[in-house]
């Protein structure tokens, strides 16, 4: 049997700049009772413009494209959950990466993970690398490729960990060493970690990015994005980057992620938990050729993902003996996990990458097997979920 790894306290942690609990911070960050009613919960403020007593004199907002109260808090509890000085959100969580891309003039060059969401590829290869930005794909797990990789006008080194689909675990404070000697910024999405388990800023990256539509939403109802530093000069170029291209999320999708985040740290709790005990099923099944999942010892780097987070996440990746037909059957065939692409919901998704999420590399180097199968674990009961996977293995 395969060991896995068991985290007995995945979220009992303090932040850095805080004496308060993550659970707490969750509940609380950034989240004021409303100055004129006492409202507990963040209002929606639902207006495109605010009353000025004279010309360029008002209360700190003058049109909502530029800010929002409802967005300022939502910005200012994301920082507080990643160790942060500053935040800003978005309207997508591409919205936001193509924001950071921004920082980068035509003729600076960025190292890119090679194994990264399919849009994220599609924006950095089919859009930006039109404007003169220079682009490799490096396996960022090799820091000595990483290290090789870097020219003289290197300006960015952008990773995901664990990365999308196939839950490769980089080094954060090794890559950032290497980007900061030369002259670099290390830029980390943590979509799949979520600031509970994850940390990026604490382990010396320059920028965070999040899809908050993922878990910190968690409720598969909203579309949005994140931006997370320290630096800053770098978050006042960011703050005017946002309000000159105006890929802003509205207040409702502010006011519903900011609902998910009250209860990011318990349900990252569980879906790790789930994820552990469906990665060992899934292990120990006989139609199962691969299991992916950093909880897993056999993982290739579990080991620095129980040094660098907190637990192993939701998330999972397969691949069954009999290829991709038997891929297709099962990913058709769940009735609880639901065929969607997304992830970090309350609810269990399966998909295949090659054709949906990461449809865009596909001929490219950095193309998905196509017989992976990849799952968000949700926090169902975890012997129903395991049952459903049984029923669709053995059909």
């Amino acid at each position: 049997m395969t060991s896995v790894w068991v985290y007995s306290d995945l979220i009992s942690h303090t932040m850095k700049n805080s004496n308060l609990q993550i659970e707490t911070l969750t509940v609380h960050a950034g989240v004021e009772p409303d100055p004129t009613t006492g409202a507990v919960m963040t209002p929606i403020y639902q207006t495109s413009t605010y009353a000025q007593t004279g010309i360029n004199e008002h209360k700190g907002y003058d049109y909502s494209r530029s800010g929002n109260p409802t967005r300022t808090a939502l910005q200012n509890a994301l920082a507080a959950l990643e160790n942060g000085r500053f935040g800003l959100v978005y309207s997508s969580g591409m919205a936001a990466i193509d924001n950071m891309m921004r920082l980068i003039k035509p003729g600076e060059h960025v190292i890119v993970g090679d194994d990264v969401y399919g849009g994220t590829f599609r924006l950095l290869d089919k859009v930006l690398a039109d404007y003169g930005i220079q682009f490799s794909f490096v396996d960022t797990t090799d820091v000595a490729a990483v290290e090789q990789a870097i020219q003289s006008n290197t300006r960015l080194i952008w990773l995901e960990t664990p990365t999308n689909p196939t839950l490769r675990i980089t080094d954060i404070a090794a890559l950032a060493e290497i980007a900061h000697a030369n002259g670099a910024w290390l830029g980390v999405d943590n979509t799949f970690a979520s600031p509970i388990l994850q940390k990026p800023l604490d382990l010396g990256a320059d920028l965070v990015v999040h899809s908050t539509t993922k878990y910190i939403g968690g409720h598969s109802d909203v579309v949005g994005g994140a931006i997370i530093l320290n630096d800053e000069t770098m978050h006042v170029r960011l703050a005017f980057l946002q309000n000159a291209i105006g890929a802003v999320p509205g207040p409702m999708d502010c006011f519903l992620t900011l609902r998910g985040i009250k209860t990011l740290a318990i349900r990252m709790k569980t879906h790790c938990e789930n994820a552990m005990r469906v990665s060992q099923f899934l292990a120990d099944h006989p139609a199962v050729k691969e299991v992916i999942y950093p909880g897993l010892d056999t993982h290739p780097q579990h080991e620095l993902a129980k040094r660098q987070m907190k637990g192993p996440g939701g998330m999972v990746a397969f691949t069954l003996n009999e290829g991709v037909e038997a891929a297709v059957n099962v990913a058709k065939k769940t009735q609880l996990f639901t065929l969607a692409e997304s992830l970090g919901g309350v609810e269990s998704l399966i998909e295949l990458p090659a054709p949906m999420t990461h449809a865009t590399v596909s001929n490219s180097p950095l193309a998905v097997d196509p017989a992976l199968v990849r799952i968000s674990v949700g926090i169902e009961n975890v012997d129903d979920l395991i049952a459903d996977l049984q029923q669709a293995l053995t059909q």
